[in-house]
């Protein structure tokens, strides 16, 4: 087994359609919104297989010079991807006024409107290179004024092993040092969402009802995304690929590197939305295993708040379930993890066990088919 560099338009892309980061096709530190273009129309249920590019490696503080940073790494010139190349060199963004995530996209989804829901299908995620990089930058992280030390930012590059048939992260314990740990990858990516309406695209950095930079480390292959679609057309868009996260990303990135995604978008009709979950404010998980609502504020203490909120009204529209024993059973029997405190927006979900409500049962077989058509 090994990683395969997948420069772009080469490689395996199962999607009914190929979307490539592009100076054209992607946007640099803002996300978009009901005023921009779609550089891709598809019809519900269809796959799109996606390149997507990490910031880290082409950011201001790194030199925006991918070639030069990797290389300094020791990776060959031929393993840099192509597109971060060209991105570097042909884009620019506001250090002070944007986001650092470049987001590939936005996508038209056929016949969402406003009050539906894009459900988003992850089908395959595809490390394009063997390696990732960890960051700490000054005024950001959870020990903002502790780490890092000295003035400068610190940036750590991860090599990418196999290990009995799997993918590991590689660190040193000390800088320079031969003894080394290593950690599984699960990729993901962190940044998945549907265009606000107006005319003002949002900072990429803070996630919100639209999506966006969630970081929800359980959104890997075969977990299901659902967001409340705010304008006509849905308007998706991804990013910020992970091979790793720890829940917290406590130092500001987790192992950020660049992923082939395939991701099939359908559209559920609001009436079937309704029935299913109830009148969603924000991004709502799907695993095999768990239902994940989500809970999102600047304060850890309110987002968290939100979230339990969120799953107690969850349980009331799925499952008819009174509140105060939704209360007592999420108390009971329920883990609530923290997304990400470094944000902006803190985030907070719910592991909801499915296998819990199974004797229950719901008739929601509709939503895993439902693509946009309306009688």
């Amino acid at each position: 087994m090994t990683v395969e560099i997948l420069q772009p338009g080469r490689g395996d892309r199962p999607g009914d359609h190929y979307l490539p980061a592009r100076p054209d096709t992607i946007m640099w530190g803002r996300l978009p919104c009901e005023a921009d273009a779609p550089v891709l129309d598809i019809a519900p249920g269809q796959t799109v297989t996606i390149d997507t590019v990490s910031h880290e490696g082409i950011l201001e503080d790194q030199g925006k010079d991918p070639l030069a940073w990797f290389g300094a790494q020791g990776v060959a010139a031929g393993d840099v991807l192509e597109d971060a190349i060209t991105i570097a060199a042909e884009r620019s963004r506001d250090p002070l006024a944007d986001g650092p995530h470049v987001v590939t996209g936005p996508i038209r989804v056929a016949g969402a409107r406003p009050g539906d829901l894009l459900k988003i299908t992850v089908e395959r995620l595809v490390p394009r290179v063997p390696y990732g990089v960890i960051s700490n930058r000054h005024g950001k992280g959870a020990l903002v004024g502790e780490l890092p030390r000295g003035e400068h930012n610190v940036s750590v590059f991860s090599p990418v092993e196999v290990r009995d048939g799997g993918l590991v992260g590689v660190l040193p314990l000390v800088e320079g040092g031969d003894r080394v740990i290593e950690f599984p990858l699960a990729p993901f990516l962190g940044t998945m969402g549907v265009a606000v309406a107006g005319d003002v695209r949002p900072h990429s950095v803070p996630p919100g009802a639209h999506g966006g930079n969630v970081d929800i480390k359980l959104l890997v292959e075969g977990a299901v995304l659902y967001l409340p679609v705010q304008v006509d057309g849905a308007l998706a868009y991804v990013g910020d690929p992970h091979f790793a996260q720890g829940d917290g990303e406590v130092a500001l990135t987790a192992l950020e590197a660049s992923l082939r995604a395939t991701l099939r978008f359908d559209v559920v009709p609001r009436e079937q939305a309704l029935a299913a979950f109830g009148d969603l404010a924000g991004p709502l998980v799907r695993t095999p295993d768990y239902l994940v609502p989500t809970g999102l504020d600047p304060d850890l203490g309110e987002a968290m708040r939100r979230c339990v909120r969120a799953a107690i009204d969850l349980l009331g529209a799925r499952y008819g379930m009174a509140e105060h024993l939704a209360y007592a059973y999420l108390s009971a029997a329920t883990d609530f993890d923290i997304s990400q405190v470094v944000d902006l927006v803190c985030g907070v979900h719910a592991r909801i066990r499915l296998a819990d409500f199974a004797a229950v049962g719901i008739a929601d077989e509709a939503v895993g088919r439902a693509q946009g058509v309306r009688a």
